[in-house]
């Protein structure tokens, strides 16, 4: 019997609460399907969702089940950006994995689909279906259109800076302001909501070929009403999530992520992931799966194309096929068959001849989005985690987009306690090139772990510094950052790690081949490591207390409960 029909027995109020919600007589005896998103006014990788939870709905009542519609709006890291709110970010995260099995909990369902687009709302349904662990499956709301000459919205930092420097005029900035975000949809580049969504089909939680639709098109629409029809399949069978997720399906996602050098802030979401399905996924795991692991995609922000050409390319299944070798191909999936069964379907059924139809517009291949085995960008994956005694616990660098002069560099640091400092000092010209900026103090229990993103754009848009500095936080960046950007650095400065104990002067060694950040010397002097050491010890010795400036509500519970960015960053 399903669980609906169970819990009724026991709670009489039940059928009328639902009959006076709106329901149906007939609608109480049907598999009952909850379907969350992230539906709002909050942005365009949100707005249409409503029409996406429609056709969820419509596929469930054509399956014989009852739709129920229920909201978690998410915020937009890019509206958050330049004040206080990007503190929000991270934490938002966790508030809505909460507020999902609050309401899986306290209302009996037989099955969830699960929709949303963007940075933290697509994690956090990933990680709220977890913790329920009811039958379940994801539908990804696509991404936006390009606006023309295909500019898109990670280019508008660049924009702003070289506006600032004066290098375009107003009116310039305020054309790219005015185009680059012409649909709905997640912002279209490979930054953390399309990596996320990639994620989700990659675990095997989606309908393959599901990820990046574009928001526009009414393939999208035709998917979002198969995920409801499969939504009641699951339920019927009581197929639940971790009886599809295993560390096998997070390794093949891994793969897929280094395939498509995804995200940084992957780091943060994969580990707390895999937590609520009790898997222990941190900074380690994926530096050990990208080693060697071929790199192929030319997405933006580190390759050429706009977001949308994934999919005509042929998406994560053709990103699978390419590096099928390297994949665990027996892991189950939502379809109800393995992934190794839904790709050898899907070129049966006519599936890339579809997605590339649309390359032809643009006259241009699937190599030239996505790349062969052997054909490809790089053999190392996009992600390296750096150690030392800088980061004893690791930090994270995409060494994809960091220039080649970068990769050994030994630098001068130059310390800032917030990023208002710090960027003043790139767009002012006091930094230098051979300068190695710190960012520090903007980790979990420092301010909620913000984005660098103003910091990152404007010393990757200078011609100057771009390749000849680093940018070394306990921050993180944004998914669409370039550069030489090293972030995540544990035990943040909040906790009294190393990175709190850096001067101006001291010598920064940074070696990415050899997997190492740590100070090699004080005041432009290289010394012995146990020198080092001693000197931050009694560094350490004089070190005050940090203290948060929030007292109360949501950061200073997240603050107070946050766990390294190395683990996830997710609330104890």
């Amino acid at each position: 019997m399903l669980k609906s029909q169970e819990l009724r027995k026991v709670a009489p109020e039940l059928d009328p609460l639902r009959l006076g919600t709106g329901w149906k007589v007939e609608d109480l005896d049907k598999p009952q399907i909850m379907i969350e998103s992230t539906f709002g006014d909050s942005h365009p990788g949100s707005v249409h969702l409503i029409e996406l939870v429609e056709e969820a709905r419509q596929g469930i009542e054509e399956e014989g089940g009852k739709g129920a519609r229920y909201f978690t709006t998410d915020i937009c890291d890019g509206e958050a950006q330049g004040h206080d709110g990007i503190n929000y970010s991270l934490a938002s995260r966790d508030t809505i994995a909460n507020m999902i099995e609050i309401h899986a909990g306290a209302t009996p369902f037989d099955g969830g689909v699960y929709i949303a687009s963007c940075d933290k709302g697509m994690p956090a349904h990933l990680m709220g279906l977890a913790r329920v662990n009811m039958p379940a499956i994801v539908m990804s709301g696509g991404v936006m259109d390009a606006g023309p000459n295909l500019l898109t919205l990670e280019q508008i930092g660049a924009y702003n800076a070289m506006y600032e420097r004066g290098e375009i005029t107003e009116d310039e900035l305020k054309f790219y302001k005015h185009n680059a975000c012409p649909s709905c949809g997640a912002c279209s580049f490979m930054g953390t909501a399309s990596t996320m969504q990639v994620m989700a089909e990659a675990l095997g939680l989606s309908l393959p070929g599901s990820a990046l639709l574009p928001a526009t098109g009414e393939k999208i629409k035709e998917y979002a009403k198969s995920a409801g029809k499969q939504a009641i399949y699951l339920a019927k069978h009581n197929i639940k999530p971790r009886d599809i997720v295993t560390l096998k399906s997070f390794e093949n996602a891994i793969m897929v992520h280094a395939a498509i050098s995804g995200s940084t802030n992957s780091l943060l979401h994969i580990p707390a992931i895999a937590h609520e399905f009790g898997i222990e996924i941190d900074g380690d795991t994926f530096d050990r799966l990208h080693r060697g692991a071929h790199y192929l995609l030319n997405i933006r922000p580190a390759g050429e194309w706009p977001a949308q050409f994934f999919y005509y390319a042929g998406g994560v299944p053709r990103v699978m096929e390419e590096i099928k070798s390297v994949l665990h191909l027996d892991v189950m999936t939502v379809t109800g068959k393995t992934l190794g069964e839904n790709l050898e379907e899907l070129k049966q059924n006519g599936f890339y001849e579809e997605c590339e139809a649309y390359l032809k517009d643009y006259g241009i291949q699937r190599e030239d989005v996505i790349r062969s085995f052997d054909n490809a960008f790089g053999e190392d994956g996009s992600i390296a985690i750096l150690k030392g005694n800088l980061a004893p616990l690791g930090a994270v660098v995409k060494h994809t987009v960091v220039p080649k002069e970068m990769f050994e560099a030994k630098l001068n640091a130059r310390v800032f306690d917030s990023e208002e400092e710090a960027i003043d000092a790139v767009l002012t010209h006091k930094i230098r090139p051979g300068d190695a900026v710190f960012i520090r103090y903007e980790g979990p229990k420092g301010s909620g772990m913000p984005e660098m993103f103003y910091t990152t754009e404007a010393i990757a848009s200078d011609e100057e510094l771009s390749a000849s500095i680093a940018l070394i936080t306990d921050g993180r960046f944004s998914g669409a950052s370039k550069g030489p950007a090293i972030g995540h650095v544990s035990p943040e400065a909040a906790e009294g790690g190393p990175i709190a104990l850096v001067e101006e002067g001291d010598v920064i060694e940074i070696n990415i081949p050899n997997r190492v950040l740590r100070i090699c010397g004080i005041q432009g002097e290289e010394k012995r490591e146990e020198d080092i050491l001693a000197v931050l010890e009694e560094r350490k010795k004089k070190l005050k207390p940090f203290t948060n400036k929030y007292t109360k509500g949501v950061l200073k519970l997240f603050a107070d409960r946050a766990v390294s960015p190395m683990k996830g960053g997710y609330m104890e």
